[in-house]
């Protein structure tokens, strides 16, 4: 699989046709209304992504209105990961009582046009400087623990976007994601 890879600064890729564990289906537009847009690949069975779905959960609570829309989006294959597909998908959203959408991407072409790599890996989009299109602003991890969230000294996402919101430039627009690599058919 050749992977497209973001730089900050980039065009969001369009997509649609996701399907989301709440029965609808979605697509870029879907969250036109939003000041800032993260899309972060996720899955069921990666243990970093199990350790940060609290972590997401509260993140969307705190920021959520303030006009910033936190998206999940599962692209494992399921072969050889059934637990990531999208009945299972259906039940861990519902038993963690997921805030946000999650959304699979069967044929990986969110995954590709994106450049993601692991699970969990966050990109953060929103306009700059006036423009209309949501531009790629933060990319990379959520915080500098994944394992004790006590013990978490550096939010990165959160910074960014604290920073995007009070209208600065993010300070450290990319960190090395952490987490379990996408699982390509």
């Amino acid at each position: 699989m050749t992977l497209n890879e973001l730089s900050i600064g980039s065009t969001i890729p369009s997509f649609q046709g996701l399907r989301g564990i709440d029965g609808g289906t979605y697509g870029l537009r879907d969250f036109s209304g939003c000041r800032i847009l993260i899309i972060v690949f996720s899955c069921n069975h990666c243990p970093y992504v199990q350790a940060y779905e609290d972590r997401m959960k509260e993140f969307q609570s705190v920021y959520g209105s303030q006009g910033v829309r936190l998206v999940a989006v599962n692209s494992n294959e399921t072969v050889n990961y059934p637990e990531d597909n999208f009945e299972e998908m259906v039940k861990r959203g519902k038993t963690r009582g997921f805030n946000f959408p999650y959304l699979r991407d069967e044929n990986q072409s969110v995954a590709d046009a994106f450049g993601a790599t692991h699970t969990p890996e966050f990109f953060v989009f929103a306009p700059k400087s006036g423009a209309h299109d949501l531009v790629l602003q933060y990319h990379g991890k959520m915080d500098d623990n994944y394992q004790q969230p006590a013990a978490v000294k550096r939010r990165y996402l959160q910074e960014a976007v604290e920073s995007i919101l009070a209208g600065r430039g993010v300070v450290e627009p990319e960190t090395h994601s952490i987490g379990c690599t996408i699982k390509w058919k």
